[in-house]
């Protein structure tokens, strides 16, 4: 059965449910009691849509109604159009609720030992129909991904630039310490808990460049200063992931958030430090005049499991 693009369109879902109704019933009549409504409108209806679609979609004779082959081939569709219409307001209402839609949510590597995924599972779990779209990005990437709109919220280490304090929105989602990451079988921390930056030795520096988390760079930096120790910056890392490969490799030390502890790589010894350290805030920015319903949702869930 071939049907122009333009009669499809015209073909409204009442003709379907009449064809599927006497397909079904293979009975005029029984058809429209069950439509609930008298046999002459609904043969004359069937008959325009037959006429519409340019193929005959029943053989009438005296035995009774049976499917041609086009209509046939017309019966699955015709209730799937008519299932995927019936979903409609269900889907319209979820998507306004915000229990179905897209949400595009960035982060940033320290945010994968952390936040990330128990807000995930939680989120998950509360709104199992939204599509959740992932991006890695230092925090500098999101700042400009949000203000262009292409992504819907991130997790990102502070400060916000002033550039972008007008159009985002931010909220503190994790507070935590900076840890020693340092190659495995330091003399200097045989035996010991904590790790006293004085006492160690004079290992190049392995950190983020300061261009992309100038926050974490001059927490990082702050603590040295403290010490009385100026640094020598060996290797720049964007990703924390680098970073302890760097470590483990004896390329030299990080301080990194204590959360990355939680990356465990071969070589690579983690220690509370005997200074101390500025917190390292991770936080959730996103654009303030984003009406997405399902940022809503996802938002709301975060303050609660503050």
């Amino acid at each position: 059965m071939h049907i122009k693009n333009d009669t499809a369109m015209n073909i409204e879902l009442r003709q379907l449910r009449y064809f599927t109704a006497v397909a079904e019933e293979l009975h005029f009549g029984r058809a429209a009691k069950r439509l609930h409504m008298t046999q002459p409108p609904l043969s004359q209806a069937i008959l325009a849509l037959e006429e519409q679609l340019g193929a005959a979609l029943f053989d009438r004779n005296r035995r009774g109604v049976a499917l041609t082959p086009a209509g046939a081939a017309l019966l699955p569709e015709a209730r799937w159009l008519l299932a995927q219409a019936a979903e409609l307001p269900g889907l319209v209402a979820r998507a306004a609720s915000g229990a179905a839609g897209r949400l595009v949510l960035a982060f940033v590597s320290s945010a994968d030992y952390s936040v990330l995924p128990p807000s995930l599972r939680a989120y998950r779990s509360a709104y199992p129909q939204v599509q959740i779209t992932l991006q890695e990005a230092t925090s500098d990437l999101q700042i400009d991904e949000l203000l262009h709109g292409r992504v819907d919220a991130g997790l990102l280490i502070p400060p916000l630039p002033e550039r972008a304090r007008a159009e985002l929105e931010y909220l503190p989602v994790l507070k935590e310490a900076l840890v020693l990451a340092a190659p495995a079988n330091l003399p200097e921390l045989r035996g010991r808990q904590e790790a006293d930056l004085k006492t160690l030795p004079p290992l190049p520096l392995i950190i983020f460049p300061r261009a992309i988390s100038p926050g974490l760079y001059d927490a990082i930096l702050s603590v040295f200063r403290a010490a009385g120790i100026t640094p020598v910056i060996g290797q720049e890392a964007i990703q924390m992931q680098t970073i302890v490969s760097l470590v483990s490799a004896g390329m030299g030390i990080a301080l990194v958030p204590q959360s990355v502890s939680n990356l465990r790589r071969p070589g690579v010894e983690y220690r509370p430090l005997a200074q101390a350290t500025p917190l390292v805030e991770t936080g959730l920015a996103w654009r303030r005049d984003n009406p997405s319903p399902v940022l809503k949702g996802f938002l709301d869930l975060m303050r609660k499991r503050l």
